[in-house]
């Protein structure tokens, strides 16, 4: 189905004036799927379509959060999965996953929730469809989708890179790096100008497709905002294991790729895929890395467990050294030539 702008604009006009009954007069729902008469049932209770729109994204971006988070502080409690935990001697207690929520909670309460409310006028005014039904076919949201992970990825490689430099990463992005081993809950823990930053490639994409196609409904923004949630959260975690997506998808980035950046500090500025980070060679450390790894277990293959285990310690201490020294003069807090030592 296409929503056209004379469309849309003539259905705000009158979603401004009629109530929500109104709304699908001329609309048979019983002929609609089950969760496209859902959808309508929420609108026609609510019965103020901008109201319906705010709690739904809100309430949305909180499920799909923490309840995406919850399985990896299971995971995170249960020993067994520490084999495939990428920094093993770090897992965080529950008073960390506790402070990391308190400031979730908080950026999502004073950042997100005002944004997310005004999302609904905004998103109409660029001819985005909101309450009506039914929704788009497959055929034509999948491409769309598409378009924003590319869009969103490339717009945090390079505002993320930026956020690494002097004063943003100093006064602002050094909240986020505050865990060198992250976990799933961290993946939001972040200063609320960066949840702003960041969160703009997140929601620029669908604005600005719709701006200029006239053709897009909420419903694939949620599709798109859920998969998001799932990347960043999953990106954070601190697992990898052998289905992890990165190994059926090569070009995905994962939790391998990303942890590394909160490790080492440099390196793997993107967040879906590793093609950034290629192209413009900011993986270059981060490919050295795990060519020492291969080549450390190949070595270490008839040692002892412990042997073997104090190899990986030694060298993640190695590279988190550098971390922190690459930190430090981004912030402007150490000379280049001064070292640092990690206990």
């Amino acid at each position: 189905m296409t929503f056209n702008a004379t469309t849309v604009a003539a259905a705000a006009a009158h979603a401004a004036q009629a109530s929500a009954q109104q709304l699908y007069a001329d609309i048979d729902l019983t002929k609609l799927s089950w969760l496209e008469q859902m959808w309508a049932a929420w609108y026609i209770w609510i019965d103020n379509p901008i109201i319906a729109t705010g709690l739904m994204s809100f309430l949305l971006h909180e499920f799909v959060y923490f309840g995406r988070s919850i399985p990896w502080i299971i995971i995170d409690a249960i020993p067994y999965f520490r084999r495939w935990k990428l920094q093993p001697n770090k897992v965080p207690t529950a008073q960390e996953q506790w402070e990391c929520t308190k400031m979730v909670l908080f950026s999502h309460f004073t950042i997100e929730l005002p944004a997310i409310w005004l999302f609904h006028p905004m998103a109409e005014n660029f001819g985005m469809s909101t309450w009506q039904v039914p929704f788009p076919s497959w055929t034509t949201m999948l491409p769309q989708i598409a378009i924003f992970f590319v869009f969103e990825d490339m717009f945090h490689y390079f505002a993320h890179q930026a956020l690494h430099t002097g004063p943003l990463y100093k006064h602002i992005h050094k909240i986020h790096h505050k865990y060198s081993a992250p976990f799933g809950l961290a993946a939001e823990y972040a200063h609320p100008a960066e949840v702003f930053i960041l969160g703009t490639g997140t929601i620029a994409g669908p604005i600005l497709y719709c701006w200029y196609t006239r053709n897009l409904h909420i419903f694939t923004v949620y599709i798109w905002i859920t998969l998001r949630l799932f990347q960043a959260i999953d990106a954070h975690s601190g697992y990898d294991f052998p289905w992890s997506l990165q190994h059926i998808i090569p070009f995905w980035s994962g939790a391998e790729h990303h942890d590394f950046h909160h490790m080492a500090f440099t390196n793997n500025f993107s967040t879906s895929f590793r093609w950034c980070d290629r192209i413009f060679g900011t993986d270059d450390k981060y490919r050295e890395y795990r060519a020492r790894i291969t080549a450390q277990k190949a070595a270490m293959k008839n040692k002892s467990k412990s042997e073997r285990e104090e190899a990986e310690r030694n060298l993640i201490a190695e590279i988190e050294a550098e971390g922190l020294r690459a930190e430090a003069i981004a912030e402007g807090s150490m000379p280049a030539s001064k070292t640092v030592k990690v206990q």
